[in-house]
C-alpha cells in the first residue's frame, strides 16, 4: 500500500523531469502500480483510512510523485450532487486541444508532493480534450471540463516536470484577467 512516505517532495529531481512514455502491453509491475496509485487516492479521501495511515487527501497522483518517471497518472473525484464519481488511470496522456477560456480554483491548488503553501490562482484551461491509453492499451479520446479538467491538467503537468506553483503570477498572485473565471470547489 502506498503511503505519504512513498511520495517524493518538492525539490526532488524526478518532479522536474519529463517522464518517459510507457510501452504496451504493460507488465505486471506497471499494472500493480496503477492499481496501487488509484487505491491510494481513494483511501486518502476516506477519513478513517486517511487518519489511520496519516494520508493527506488528494484527487490525483502521477507516477513521478513516487519517483517513477513514467507517463502514468490516476484521478479519483468523488461524487457530488451534479457529477457522478469517476476513477481513471491514464497512460501516456496528452492534451490535444484546450479552450481559450481559463478557470482557476478560488483557493488555489495543493499537491501531495508540496508541503509548503503557495497562495495564488493557478490558471487552467476550462475545457480540454485528452488522448490517453488505459492499462489494457485501449486508446481513448475524451473531453473534460471544470474540476476534472483542472485535476487532469495538474497531473499531466507532473508528467512534464511542471508544478502547479509555476503557473502562479508572481507579481499578482490573485490577479484576474478577462478570460479567467473562478471555479468554486469544496474538496
Amino acid at each position: 500500500m502506498i503511503t505519504m512516505d512513498d511520495i517524493v517532495r518538492d525539490y526532488h529531481p524526478t518532479l522536474r523531469e519529463r517522464s518517459e512514455k510507457i510501452e504496451f502491453p504493460l507488465n505486471e509491475e506497471l499494472k500493480n502500480l496503477a492499481d496501487e496509485m488509484l487505491e491510494f487516492i481513494i483511501n486518502s479521501q476516506n477519513p478513517e483510512i486517511a487518519e489511520e495511515y496519516d494520508l493527506r487527501p488528494g484527487v490525483g497522483l502521477a507516477a513521478p510523485q513516487l519517483n517513477i518517471p513514467k507517463q502514468m497518472m490516476t484521478v479519483h473525484i468523488p461524487s457530488d450532487e451534479e457529477e457522478e464519481p469517476f476513477s481513471l488511470v491514464m497512460v501516456n496522456p496528452r492534451i490535444l486541444s484546450h479552450s481559450v477560456k481559463q478557470t482557476a480554483l478560488q483557493d488555489g491548488e495543493g499537491c501531495l508532493s508540496i508541503d509548503e503553501v503557495y497562495e495564488g490562482l493557478v490558471p487552467r484551461s476550462k475545457r480540454i480534450t485528452v488522448e490517453y491509453y488505459d492499462v489494457d492499451g485501449n486508446k481513448h479520446k475524451e473531453r473534460f471540463k471544470g474540476y476534472p479538467a483542472i485535476v487532469i491538467q495538474h497531473e499531466i503537468d507532473h508528467l512534464n516536470g511542471v508544478l502547479f506553483y509555476d503557473h502562479i503570477n508572481q507579481d499578482n498572485p490573485f490577479g484576474l484577467s478577462d478570460d479567467l473565471e473562478i471555479f468554486e470547489e469544496n474538496l
